[in-house]
């Protein structure tokens, strides 16, 4: 919403939307090769360039990992992770084309800071930090920026989105407690607004680093993260979420 008030042309990709507000709806489904090409396609067919791409497509699981179905976990890496990576592909040939480009992808602060009973979440942005990184180099001498932007806790509809698993917490008891901490905090978090302001600097900045924390706070916790022994900051989430 805020690059189309600002004057920019902007496509939403989803399964299910409508145009609104100066943004053009195109039907995409990241978990389908061929959907996500289709609708890149669809946009090269309104456009002659594509300026900057956001990959955001990805959902939340809860539960132990043990306890976790391997069909859900892989659903998760699926969404959150190949969605992005299928997203990717689709759009790099247009970029290479036209010889610039930046493409932000939307990780967490779970990557840099695991959340228990989140694991599988955590993993999927884990793995989207590694992709954008390895990425940034094959298409510098493209002209291609790769950055990725790491929220902290953000108030969206995505807390009530999460798929929960409770099953196991007769053996885990600790899981609730830690889980209603989280959503706590996504709840009280910062404002969707915010968030697109910090976007909105990484597609307009002149040289954008390659990685973005959100929020203050979580600036200085990943901070802390390089700098405290790794044994140490665990410790501290474990109390954080016991």
């Amino acid at each position: 919403m805020l690059f189309a008030e600002r004057g920019w042309r902007v496509f939403e990709l989803s399964r299910h939307g409508i145009d609104h507000d100066g943004i053009t709806h195109v039907n995409c489904d990241v978990c389908d090769e061929k959907s996500t090409r289709t609708a890149i396609n669809e946009v090269m067919k309104q456009t002659d360039t594509i300026d900057v791409v956001i990959s955001n497509a990805g959902f939340g699981i809860s539960g132990s990992v043990e306890f976790t179905e391997i069909k859900e976990a892989e659903h998760q890496m699926d969404v959150n992770f190949m969605g992005a990576v299928r997203f990717t592909q689709a759009v790099l040939p247009q970029l290479r084309q036209q010889g610039f480009g930046r493409i932000i992808y939307t990780s967490s602060v779970a990557a840099a800071l695991p959340v228990p009973y989140q694991a599988f979440y955590s993993a999927s942005k884990a793995a989207i930090n590694a992709l954008a990184l390895a990425l940034a180099n094959e298409v510098k001498d493209f002209g291609i920026s790769v950055s990725v932007m790491m929220p902290g806790d953000v108030s969206t509809g995505f807390t009530d989105a999460r798929a929960k698993s409770t099953k196991g917490e007769e053996v885990y008891t600790g899981a609730n407690k830690a889980i209603t901490t989280m959503e706590r905090d996504e709840r009280g978090g910062m404002s969707p607004k915010q968030m697109a302001e910090l976007f909105w600097h990484i597609a307009t900045c002149k040289s954008p680093r390659p990685q973005y924390v959100g929020g203050f706070s979580y600036r200085v916790l990943c901070l802390l993260d390089r700098i405290l022994p790794k044994r140490l900051v665990n410790w501290i989430e474990y109390k954080v979420y016991s």
